[in-house]
């Protein structure tokens, strides 16, 4: 038996890719099986110019050549963009689509398709979102757009639906708490963090009708740390064994609509992660919550001046026995950046008698490490400084962090094992400021 040539095989796998415009691809088929008659095809021909005219006068000038060229091709893309996505890419359809409405119903549609797209929100913060529909003010980013691909406007559809999912979200759970969007707004916070809070909010705090101000939310974590000390001390009849507390349970809230229910269950794990430190009683809360943060960065709490002052006082601190500010050695190492990752950073480098810095690159980071193994650590000096030269309030909160840190970290910067440093530099790049 003869086999095929290897040419011959080759033909057979190939097939014709058409980059035609898919409205010019709808119009041959509609003219091939009769769909297009003649006289459809005159009318067709009518339409076009004043089409182009319309969208070069919209854009720019009607009086000038380019602007007319790239109005043709504004018009086509148009065109395709509405036959292919209103008739998913059913080219009968199409034809027919043509046969029976005029050129410039069709190149509104696409139209209409590209605002829709643009009055979706871009990203998912509020200050930043612009409410209601399509404005003169977005025109050049409509230009832009109808020059792009169906394939360009479905990947940025998906995209900005997912985003106005969380946004929806995002203005539904805060509305249960009497929050509407001109404040979230004035907050200048973003969906995701209002979403994780109100889970959060609503598996530690059921029972509250309002948003959680700092106080608000320090309180009620530690009164679940305080219930859980009390269960463990109870059940084994000796202090706690554990300082964690039983996580509450997430879950996104009961009637929730359903359509909104993916934006919320998918930011769930990423608050269930955040839970082990929150309810750690080894874990100090200020520095936590305090407004630089990571934290605070990831969720919403109000700020609440009144509350602050109240608990200020509750706590029995006069004006007079104010604790003392940080120092200028203070002020002068840490820059403004009291996050906790930064200031990790700092005191590290203080137990390694490395230069004090609150970012580290990877190569810097690296040698830190082997001054440790090399010269050894000397963790007091952390304590020093931060007894020293941090401000008062703050000062018993910075050492647990500290201790606690150097105490899960210790083992794992001094291994000799770890001799290419694989490990000790995945756990500063987790707990410090490590720039990649």
């Amino acid at each position: 038996m003869s086999r095929p040539s290897s040419a011959s095989s080759s033909a057979s796998a190939l097939s014709l890719h058409d980059a035609r415009p898919f409205f010019e691809k709808a119009l041959a088929y509609g003219v091939q099986h009769g769909l297009i008659d003649g006289a459809r095809r005159a009318a067709l021909c009518t339409d076009a110019p004043k089409g182009m005219v319309q969208i070069a006068r919209y854009f720019g000038s009607e009086f000038l050549r380019p602007d007319l060229e790239k109005a043709r091709e504004r018009m086509v893309n148009l065109i395709s963009l509405f036959l292919e996505d209103h008739c998913e890419g059913d080219l009968r359809r199409a034809a027919e689509s043509l046969r029976d409405h005029s050129l410039l119903s069709r190149s509104k549609g696409g139209s209409d398709l590209l605002k829709q797209l643009i009055a979706l929100p871009q990203n998912t913060h509020f200050a930043l979102h612009e409410r209601g529909g399509f404005t003169d003010a977005q025109k050049p980013l409509l230009a832009q757009w109808t020059l792009k691909s169906l394939a360009d406007y479905r990947a940025e559809l998906v995209q900005r639906r997912r985003m106005a999912q969380t946004v929806d979200a995002a203005l539904w759970l805060a509305a249960q708490y009497d929050l509407d969007a001109e404040e979230l707004e004035t907050a200048g916070t973003d969906a995701e963090a209002v979403i994780r809070t109100a889970l959060l909010w609503q598996a530690l705090a059921p029972d509250q009708g309002e948003w959680p101000h700092t106080v608000a939310f320090e309180q009620r974590l530690k009164a679940w740390r305080k219930n859980a000390a009390a269960k463990n001390t109870a059940q084994a009849g000796t202090p706690a064994a554990s300082p964690k507390a039983a996580s509450p349970v997430l879950a996104a809230p009961p009637g929730l609509p359903a359509a909104l229910r993916p934006a919320v269950e998918a930011l769930l794990p990423s608050v269930q992660a955040e839970l082990p430190r929150l309810l750690d009683s080894r874990q100090p809360l200020a520095p936590l919550l305090r407004a630089t943060a990571l934290f605070r960065m990831r969720f919403f709490l109000i700020d609440d001046p009144l509350a602050e002052v109240e608990q200020f006082h509750h706590l029995g601190l006069d004006d007079d026995e104010a604790p003392q500010p940080a120092s200028k050695t203070w002020q002068k190492l840490t820059q403004g950046h009291e996050d906790e990752h930064s200031l990790l950073t700092l005191w590290l480098c203080l137990a390694a008698g490395s230069p004090r810095k609150t970012l580290l690159t990877e190569k810097t980071a690296a040698s830190v490490v082997r001054r440790l193994r090399k010269h050894g650590a000397d963790p007091a000096k952390a304590r020093e400084f931060i007894t020293a030269h941090a401000p008062g309030a703050f000062q018993a909160d910075y050492l647990a962090i500290w201790d606690h840190f150097w105490q899960d970290a210790q083992n794992t910067l001094l291994s000799d094992r770890d001799y290419q440093l694989h490990d000790a530099l995945a756990l500063l790049r987790r707990e410090c400021h490590v720039a990649g």
